[in-house]
């Protein structure tokens, strides 16, 4: 009965073989919407799953100087820090299994992990592509990590509160994206900034600097950094739609909000062509923070004004 709950829990908890699963048909969808738009077939359903079996199958080549402890922790870290997050997160409409004072914070620094461990991994690589690729991805992080972050501060100091699940619950009575319509343009465009979608991909430029900063990795660890990207994609996607669009509640009309997002992001990625890492930077440091921080100078004098 023990080996039943085990495998159980295996499948379904939040952090467990089901989000892994989820992330590979999100990222089937946002590959399959972006090559529609394009007037392309795209992949099929089962094509995200394939590539990262295929991956795992393969040998993984180590390259000479490297530190063999970051070489092999790093794609383990960067995954674990997106599996942690969903713990906090209401992934598919479902309340957090976990919440705490201050789980927004922890939750979104968990979810710099990612980048942070690409960036390093790139500095520990011997190429220089995988150099030029890590440091693109520090700057972008702290180019779009701030705004993000401002973005969802918003809706927390509307709800009073730095609990994600209270949050959410004073979400489902207040539509965000109504009484702030600029951090949800932000957060949108600070995820997809985070993710290093198209047209903010220059740190894995492929037609430029080959993968970027994982150019040197190859086998489980590029694998592992896959999938992690692809479960950061479910946590950050959950975490603006359950924030600005109507809090969490049935399940099937959350996945279709987060499916509206996504649309939204594919739509962008196919509409826009790459910026330069300057570009990418330095325009959206300026204003996107400057926008986020504006906004909520306005919460708080409306909040002080209403009491």
């Amino acid at each position: 009965m023990s080996i039943l709950a085990s495998l159980f829990s295996i499948m379904f908890f939040p952090a467990g073989v089901s989000l892994i699963l989820s992330g590979m048909l999100y990222e089937w969808a946002d590959r399959k919407l972006v090559a529609r738009f394009q007037n392309r077939i795209g992949p099929r359903w089962f094509q995200p799953l394939a590539d990262t079996i295929k991956l795992i199958s393969k040998e993984e080549i180590q390259p000479q100087g490297v530190i063999d402890l970051l070489f092999h922790g790093l794609p383990i870290v960067a995954l674990t820090g997106a599996l942690t997050a969903a713990l906090y997160t209401p992934i598919l409409g479902f309340a957090p299994i976990y919440s705490f004072q201050g789980d927004l914070i922890v939750t979104l620094y968990l979810l710099s992990l990612l980048t942070m461990c690409t960036g390093l991994a790139g500095w520990n690589g011997s190429s220089r592509f995988s150099l030029i690729g890590a440091t693109r991805s520090l700057t972008q992080l702290f180019a779009y990590e701030a705004p993000f972050l401002l973005a969802l501060l918003g809706p927390a100091m509307a709800a009073g509160t730095w609990v994600i699940k209270d949050i959410s619950a004073y979400a489902g009575t207040h539509w965000m994206i109504i009484s702030q319509p600029v951090g949800f343009v932000i957060a949108l465009i600070g995820l997809m900034g985070k993710l290093e979608l198209p047209p903010f991909d220059a740190p894995e430029a492929e037609t430029e600097i080959v993968a970027g900063a994982l150019t040197e990795y190859s086998g489980r660890g590029l694998a592992l950094f896959h999938i992690g990207k692809s479960v950061e994609l479910v946590v950050a996607i959950s975490l603006v739609t359950a924030f600005y669009l109507g809090g969490i509640g049935n399940p099937l009309i959350f996945l279709l909000k987060t499916l509206i997002i996504l649309l939204f992001m594919a739509i962008l990625q196919s509409m826009l062509t790459r910026l330069r890492i300057d570009q990418t930077v330095g325009m959206w440091w300026r204003f996107g923070a400057l926008l986020a921080l504006l906004q909520i100078l306005v919460i708080v004098l409306l909040k002080g004004w209403l009491s």
